[in-house]
This record gives structure tokens, sequence and C-alpha cells, in this order.
């Protein structure tokens, strides 16, 4: 099944009188369970891309459908619904709040959605385990590696059970030895769980994790490469 459907994509800027244009009429499809990367070099578009997947930025034109449903049309309310309900975020360089243990960064797009701590118990407790963090659910950043950070990030964007998850660089702060174990945590999402990840990453071996690589640049797509070696 279809989770995601971009038409004809189209990101224009404007720089110092001059106008840019990031994407050049993207189209793509995304299916339910899927790994997908995203890889190009630097201006390429492929950061671009991800931000309108999520919502963090508005296409020029072009159509963006999550579910059956066309949030390139949306306003800003329900934009923000919709990240905060349907899509999970996974960014480098992790964005928790310092004052906030483990649970308590987790549970925060369920704060801010005006949810009830004791309504998501099971749900906390199921993705604290996922990522093999039971023994450190009351620590603070402060107290965690990088690596357990990123798996805290990682739980936040599984807490509200979206319809997908992307992920800007997961890996880019992060160690070989570590990035390898956050990137098969990744690909267990997928594989056991069910999930939909969509990655924009620089690096080969990173990328080589997800069933489908796509690569861009100069803000098309060059090419799609389905990696059956998985």
């Amino acid at each position: 099944m279809c989770i995601l459907r971009v038409e004809n994509l189209i990101k224009d800027y404007t720089m110092e009188g001059f106008n840019i244009q990031a994407l050049k009429g993207i189209n793509l499809h995304i299916e339910s369970g899927e790994f997908v990367s995203i890889m190009g070099p630097s201006g390429s578009g492929k950061s671009t891309l991800l931000y309108l997947l999520g919502s963090l930025e508005h296409p020029s034109s072009g159509k963006i459908i999550l579910a059956d449903k066309d949030i390139s049309t949306l306003n800003d309310n329900e934009i923000s619904k919709i990240r905060r309900r349907e899509i999970g975020f996974i960014f480098q360089f992790y964005n928790l709040i310092p004052v906030l243990n483990v649970e308590e960064n987790i549970m925060m797009p369920i704060t801010l959605d005006g949810g009830k701590f004791s309504d998501y118990k099971e749900q906390l407790d199921k993705v604290i385990e996922i990522v093999g963090l039971t023994d450190r659910r009351k620590h603070r950043p402060s107290q965690l590696s990088g690596g357990q950070q990123q798996r805290v990030a990682i739980a936040r964007a599984l807490i509200n059970n979206p319809k997908i998850i992307l992920a800007d660089e997961p890996t880019g702060n992060l160690d070989t030895k570590t990035s390898n174990d956050i990137m098969k945590l990744l690909k267990e999402l997928c594989e056991k769980y069910g999930k939909t990840i969509v990655m924009v990453t620089h690096d080969v071996k990173t990328a080589e994790f997800a069933s489908r690589i796509i690569h861009i640049k100069d803000g098309v797509i060059e090419k799609e490469v389905n990696n059956y070696k998985l």
C-alpha cells in the first residue's frame, strides 16, 4: 500500500533577487513498511525534499499525499496536527530538552498535543523497550551517550505511532560503531514493526541499510536503486 505519494513537486527560493529552483518536479511513492534512503551531493535538494515531506516547509507547487490526504493544501493549524500525530522526526543533533528525563523527552509530542501521560503509559513502555533504554528512563540527556540520546529521539518519533518517520542524517553526529547500531535499529523498525522510514544521508554505507536508494542531483531524481542485497 502506498503511504506517501509526491506529484510534480517544485520548490522555489528567492535569494538576492534571483530565483533558485531547489526541486524541479519530483515524483515518487513510498510504500507502507518501506525503508527509503535519499542521497545526493550538498545542494542537491535532498534535505529540502525531506522538509517538504514533513510539512516543515511549503512547496511552491505540486502535491504531497500522505495516506490519501493532500497535506500540501492544509493550513498551518492542520499541518501542525499532522506533524504531531502522523509524522515522526529524527534529526542529526537529537533536539532533546536538557532539563527533561528520557520519559519526558519521549512524551514531548504527546504533551504538545494536550495528551495525558497516563493514557500513553503502555505505548511509552513499548517504545522504551524497542530502543533498549529500559534502564535509562529517568536519566537526563547529559547522563547519556550520543547513541543513547539518538535512541531517545527515535523513541520520541515512535510515541504517536506515526504513519511515516522522516530521518535527517540520523548518524551524522555518531561514531562508526554507534552509527551501525542505530541503523540496525531503524532497519528493525521496518522489518519487525512495519514502520515506514524515509532517510536523508550523505553516507553510502548508511544508505545501504535501506531497501531502496533514491539519488537526487540538481533538484531532480537522477536514479533509484532497489537494494536487493538486503
